[in-house]
């Protein structure tokens, strides 16, 4: 059994119904035994061109998929939403990125793990230290990364909202 961390978000259409959507279709997927969201973030686009505010959440799965099986497998989630890619950074329906697969490290171009730019965003730290307090990146606590990231982008939603996980 592997312990991965999703990073989902979404600004495009039913954003909020994406992520839900997208949590729907993994807790559906044989291979994943285990999904813990964190709560919705309301965030400022991160480079890209202008674009309307996302919606951002952190998956915390347990698989007996490989990585290159999991990343197939958000790939088509992603692509049952509709998602594009056009714009690098640019708006989506759904985007949902493998920040972690154990503690693998891998400079493969079809999936680079761990994320190359999780410790820099706080769209992605935020949620995943609400939904893992002991959360750590390369042995650097995501506490102590968000020390150094600039998180006034990201705010929690009014009212709140965590993602349901329905098995």
């Amino acid at each position: 059994m592997s312990s991965a961390v999703l990073g989902l978000g979404a600004n495009l259409g039913d954003a909020l119904g994406a992520l839900q959507g997208a949590v729907n279709s993994l807790a559906r997927t044989e291979g994943i035994t285990s999904i813990r969201s964190s709560a919705v973030f309301a965030t400022e686009p991160v480079g890209g061109p202008e674009q309307p505010t996302y919606v951002n959440a952190v998956l915390l799965i347990q698989t007996t998929l490989t990585p290159i099986q999991l990343l197939e497998l958000v790939n088509a989630v992603e692509a049952e939403w509709h998602r594009t890619r056009e714009v690098r950074w640019g708006p989506r329906t759904l985007d949902i990125d493998i920040i972690t697969f154990d503690s693998l490290n891998s400079s493969d171009p079809q999936l680079t793990l761990p994320h190359p730019r999780a410790a820099e965003r706080g769209f992605v730290l935020v949620p995943w230290l609400d939904v893992d307090a002991r959360a750590e990146l390369q042995g650097v606590s995501v506490r102590t990364l968000l020390e150094g990231v600039d998180t006034s982008g990201v705010r929690p939603l009014d009212p709140p909202m965590t993602l349901r996980v329905h098995a």
